[in-house]
């Protein structure tokens, strides 16, 4: 018999709020590679990137996934380190942590980008989001990403796409299509909506409680990419990397309702720095 539910509970992400130790350095919060923003999309990988630094990662390089790398640093976040896809790649810049597939599009480069990732992530955890997710319901790449923790974070219409059903049916029974992804591609399933779901690999199921509408806006996807990879490259323990994510995503929007901005009108690249400032007991 399937067990319910449980909600995400703040306390129970201690490692979250854990306060840092003096003597660390950058190499000690994880690096984040991020693979994504093909062109007309290069902002969807910069909020993923952004998202990724303020909430902890030591070091963040994104890698677009078109011919010319499309801007040589990005002016709100010159921290970010930018390359194209191929570079980053094919060497080794100690990745603890993917991100894949925030504005990737479906074309063909796009494809053999991520599949190329699959094979030289060295199982290191891999967040896969937006058109990844498309490509893979296409049947344009596979699920041959080998061992170590992967993330699928599918909206409704991603999630019927992935099992060949309609955006009504997973609306029907969310919990249900969650534990079908998380048993069918054996990884952690962030199926997104009003009341987030998360499915562990072994079935056991969460759903969030914050959040609010301001969250239905172009790109806030992308953050939530950007924050799970983030925590997992920070190497906080498994369930507390993806549940703390996807908690600390929605209170990020709470925060800023609070404060007076939105719902309506609310911004992705707004929820960063809330998140950081969440993250810091503020």
């Amino acid at each position: 018999m399937n067990t319910p539910a449980i909600p995400i509970d703040r306390a129970a992400l201690p490692a979250l709020f854990a306060p840092r130790a003096q003597d660390t350095h950058k190499g000690s919060f994880g690096t984040v590679g991020v693979v994504g923003g093909g062109a007309g999309m290069t902002g969807a990988a910069l909020l993923a990137g952004r998202a990724a630094l303020k909430t902890g990662a030591g070091k963040v390089l994104v890698g677009f996934v078109q011919d010319t790398l499309p801007l040589p640093c990005d002016p709100l976040q010159p921290e970010l380190m930018l390359r194209d896809f191929r570079s980053l790649l094919e060497e080794d810049w100690g990745v603890t942590a993917w991100v894949a597939g925030c504005g990737i599009g479906t074309s063909q480069l796009a494809a053999n980008a991520l599949s190329e990732l699959f094979v030289l992530r060295r199982e290191a955890p891999l967040v896969l989001d937006a058109d990844g997710l498309n490509l893979l319901a296409r049947g344009d790449i596979h699920p041959n990403w080998g061992a170590g923790p992967v993330v699928l974070t599918p909206h409704p219409a991603e999630a019927a796409r992935l099992l060949g059903g309609s955006t009504p049916d997973v609306q029907r029974d969310r919990p249900a299509v969650a534990r079908q992804l998380a048993q069918r591609f054996r990884a952690w399933i962030v199926l997104k909506g009003a009341g987030t779901v998360v499915c562990a690999p072994d079935g056991s199921l969460h759903i969030n409680t914050s959040g609010n509408p301001g969250l239905a806006t172009a790109g806030t996807g992308d953050v939530l990419a950007g924050m799970l990879g983030s925590l997992l490259a920070q190497k906080l323990p498994l369930d507390q990397a993806v549940h703390g994510a996807v908690w600390l995503h929605g209170a990020a929007a709470d925060a800023l309702v609070a404060q007076g901005v939105g719902p309506i009108g609310l911004t992705a690249g707004e929820l960063a720095d809330a998140a950081r400032a969440l993250r810091n007991g503020r």
